[in-house]
């Protein structure tokens, strides 16, 4: 019985190393590992490319917006000073 076990085994191993050395199967690796690389290197760019606009739009638009929201409450509080005083507004008639 021991012997016969053993031979199933080598059947098997050698059907596993042939399969393995099987061009097909290389070349399924291959593209897996290129697909993978792909892939890492372009969520790598993504990355830097997300930090870079993240970067930009906090140095660049929220000051912006900031400033923007400071000039609105201006303008309101101005209308607020000019309905209570009774003075007429900025866009007075000529």
């Amino acid at each position: 019985m021991a012997a016969k076990k053993s031979n199933s085994e080598g059947v098997l191993s050698r059907v596993s190393s042939t399969v393995s050395e099987s061009p097909i199967v290389y070349k399924g690796k291959r593209a897996a590992s290129d697909a993978g690389f792909v892939v890492k290197k372009l969520l790598r760019s993504t990355g830097k490319a997300a930090w870079i606009a993240g970067t930009t739009f906090l140095i660049l638009v929220v000051p912006l917006i900031i400033e923007m929201d400071r000039e609105a409450q201006l303008n309101e509080l101005e209308l607020q000073q000019a309905s209570l005083l009774g003075t007429p507004s900025s866009a007075a008639p000529h």
